[in-house]
């Protein structure tokens, strides 16, 4: 299967982005892909084999669904390997660049939507987590 892969530069050392990242306080603030959406909730263990969940819902009420998996391999301020429910495989990498955070991520697509709009929709969240990280003290 083909992966997909987006990027981000946060201005803000690793330490702060793997906090904002992975703290269920702050992943309730910045996961959506546009404002009509929003993460009520997130619980997150994470640690090797430990699971998460992160309920996505339309503003209006009108949709939502839990985005879930467990976690394959974490390595503190440096990966996190996960498995989502429906089997598909994430890579996240935060990389260290002269005081500021590179966070890359590579996904494999599900096989509903396009790649093109299913790319868009990860990068979106993406950049609204580097916006929120970046505003973060």
């Amino acid at each position: 299967m083909n992966t997909v892969f987006i990027q981000s530069t946060i201005k803000a050392p690793v330490e702060k982005v793997w906090n904002c990242f992975t703290q269920p306080e702050h992943i309730t603030q910045w996961n959506q892909a546009d404002p009509s959406w929003h993460c009520p909730a997130a619980e997150n263990d994470l640690k090797d084999n430990g699971k998460f969940n992160y309920r996505m819902e339309a503003r209006d009420g009108s949709f939502g669904f839990d985005f879930f998996g467990v976690y394959d391999k974490v390595i503190e301020n440096d990966s996190i390997d996960y498995t989502l429910g429906d089997g598909r495989k994430v890579k996240v990498r935060f990389i260290k660049q002269n005081g500021d955070t590179i966070i890359t991520q590579e996904f494999e697509p599900e096989g509903t939507n396009p790649v093109d709009f299913q790319k868009s929709g990860w990068q979106a969240i993406l950049d609204n987590f580097a916006r929120y990280c970046s505003a973060k003290n």
